[in-house]
């Protein structure tokens, strides 16, 4: 049986469909989410037109698109600056609406205005000017879920350079290999970021990262806990603010010019660096945002995620301030400073809209009904999942315990590439609990088979888009060829399993390809492997995917050691804080396994599949590649 074919098989459909809570339509402006997609798919071009001239441009397209899906050009002959749409529309407007509401785990709070933001955003933005940063320029941010960290994205796109935000926390071999990658010159880093009560240290990570790295000349530290500066390179935040103005004029820059850079895993060892635009990822992250949610400035609205993945950029900054909201920010792990910190939150802010991931739902899940009856959560609207499929048992309990039955909780599908939400379910439809949606605009899906073949529907196979789109991704950072494997039989080929039936209900089923998906955030089998055997006990290794209650997979790594090495406890516990170091915490081995030897194809791939199936007990289905 083929891995697709074993995903399919693993995951039943429960047939249950769930009516829209009363009282929806009151704040959601779009009854029929069918009508809708039916009248967006006559006129693409007309539908992204509309959307366009929501944002702010110096010079409006004259055009929508022209190209192909594998060669797409978007709105290319306008000019603009993405934070114009982002600040100084709402600065100029509304300089007293609430932009960020931040919180952190140990009590800290800030609130932040839209002229407060962009003010700050501007000094830090003609900081960056004076120290010769200039369009174009790459510049990595790797600081904590902070309003400093969204201000230094923002003051780099201000001035037209090119952010790449790493997730604070990944390892300082990974941090390397994406400042490389990149050609970064320059490293916005928080010294700390706090977890579960203690200072966790971002800028040793930083210094071990930039160690003899001298395309690096400088790093710009936001110190709270008064972390040391090592060399002439590295300077104080406030210290480079010092004296700026906070007028800064925007570098204006055609629609195509990259605005960030996203390092997602693949198949292979090098990350990809994703390439979003000004124009098409704008356009499209603050309609799909503002469209498939009903979210509105009036709204108390929470993003659970992290500026370092996608949702952070689109649900959290890009999206969000281009449609004026005010967003609460939560530094911090989720359960601490106790269990039930997250309906605390939700309650001191009183949230209206929650946008969150299947993980934090599974540990809501497993908290129980006790902690909800603390809470006052009568404020709640909506709650959207999305990262991961979101099991039927986490949504019953997100809608029957935490929005008592009142409140729309839909599951949305989308990507690093495609940097909107793109399936889903809109509040007012009817919800099918074991389903991923249907379409979030003029897109058509179909399903492949590995030689690119259509499929019936009902029949698992990849699923593809087939209609260009804004939002996706406009190239991979300096590897063309691993872009074209994307679109290799004319359509964008996702890399997920999926089926999609006769009403056009699309199911995820998880991925197609040797990465992992743990609590959301996708981790390539060779990064863990490579970190496993760079530790000197280690010859070689092989991880997989196993089902966790709470993170949906957890790694399970199969190690050969070294002639002379001696398996032990200690030994995996060493192997399992040395993947930690490397990589980072997301991407750290839950169990270590010793073996004389790993199943390998005869052309020498590891076949990990079969540790999954010794794993989970499966059938382990052809082993006719297996090297004897």
């Amino acid at each position: 049986m083929s891995t697709t074919a074993s995903h399919i098989e693993a995951l039943l459909q429960t047939g249950e469909v769930v009516a829209p809570p009363p009282g929806v339509q009151s704040w959601f402006p779009i009854a029929d989410q069918d009508a809708w997609i039916a009248q967006a798919l006559r006129d693409r071009d007309g539908f992204w037109r509309e959307r366009a001239a929501g944002i702010a441009w110096e010079t409006p397209p004259s055009e929508v698109f022209r190209g192909s899906i594998e060669d797409p050009h978007w709105f290319a002959d306008g000019r603009l600056n993405a934070t114009v749409s982002c600040l100084d529309r709402h600065a100029a407007a509304h300089p007293g609406a609430v932009a960020y509401d931040y919180l952190c785990e140990n009590g800290a709070t800030e609130q932040v205005t839209y002229a407060d933001l962009h003010a700050r955003v501007n000094r830090l933005a003609n900081a960056l000017r004076a120290d010769r940063v200039a369009a174009g320029d790459r510049v990595i941010v790797y600081m904590p879920l902070t309003i400093e960290g969204i201000m230094a994205m923002l003051a780099c796109a201000r001035i037209g350079a090119i952010h790449s935000v790493v997730y604070a926390g990944l390892g300082a071999t990974a941090l390397r290999d994406r400042i490389v990658d990149a050609g970064a010159s320059v490293v916005f880093v928080g010294d700390v970021t706090y977890r579960r009560g203690k200072p966790v240290d971002l800028k040793g990570i930083v210094d071990k990262a930039i160690d003899g790295l001298e395309q690096v000349r400088r790093v710009v530290v936001h110190r709270r806990e008064g972390a040391p500066l090592r060399d002439a390179r590295e300077v104080d935040w406030a210290a480079f603010t010092a004296g700026q103005s906070a007028e800064c004029a925007p570098e204006i820059v055609n629609a195509e010019h990259p605005l960030f850079i996203l390092y997602t895993s693949g198949t292979t060892g090098k990350p990809k660096g994703v390439v979003m635009a000004h124009g098409g990822y704008l356009v499209g992250a603050s309609a799909m945002l503002r469209e498939t949610t009903g979210i509105t400035p009036d709204d108390a609205y929470w993003c659970t995620s992290d500026i370092g993945w996608i949702v952070g950029h689109t649900m959290m900054v890009y999206g969000a301030l281009a449609n004026r909201y005010r967003i609460i920010l939560r530094e911090g792990s989720p359960d601490f400073p106790a269990a039930d910190a997250v309906y605390a939150a939700m309650a001191s802010y009183r949230v209206t809209q929650f946008y969150t991931a299947p993980t934090l739902a599974r540990m809501l899940l497993r908290l129980g009904d006790a902690m909800l009856e603390k809470h006052d959560l009568l404020s709640l609207k909506a709650i959207y999942c999305a990262g991961e499929p979101l099991n039927p048992e986490a949504w019953r309990f997100l809608h029957e315990k935490v929005g008592r039955g009142r409140v729309a909780v839909c599951n949305q599908w989308w990507q690093t590439e495609l940097a909107a939400p793109t399936i889903g379910f809109f509040p007012t439809a009817a919800i099918h609990p074991d389903r991923s949606g249907k379409a979030l605009g003029p897109i058509a899906f179909s399903i492949r088979d590995a030689n690119g073949a259509p499929l019936p529907a009902d029949q698992g196979g990849l699923l593809v888009v087939e209609t260009p789109l804004p939002y996706m991704f406009a190239s991979v950072w300096n590897d063309p060829e691993r872009y074209a494997q994307y679109f290799r039989w004319g359509v964008y080929v996702a890399g997920d399993v999926a089926t999609v039936d006769a009403n056009g209900y699309v199911t995820v089923r998880g991925r197609a390809d040797d990465v992992l998906n743990v609590a959301g955030h996708r981790i390539a089998t060779a990064d863990v492997e490579s970190a496993l055997v760079s530790h000197p006990a280690c010859g070689e290794a092989g991880v997989c995917g196993v089902p966790d209650e709470l993170k949906g997979e957890a790694i399970v790594a199969y190690v050969v050691l070294r002639a002379g090495r001696e398996h032990s406890e200690a030994l995996a516990n060493e192997l399992i804080a040395h993947v930690r170091a490397e990589l980072g915490p997301i991407a750290t081995p839950s169990s270590i396994r010793f073996a004389a030897k790993l199943p390998k194809t005869r052309s020498g791939k590891i076949m990990r599949r079969l540790l999954k199936a010794q794993e989970t007990g499966q059938e382990l289905g052809d082993v006719t590649t297996l090297e004897e």
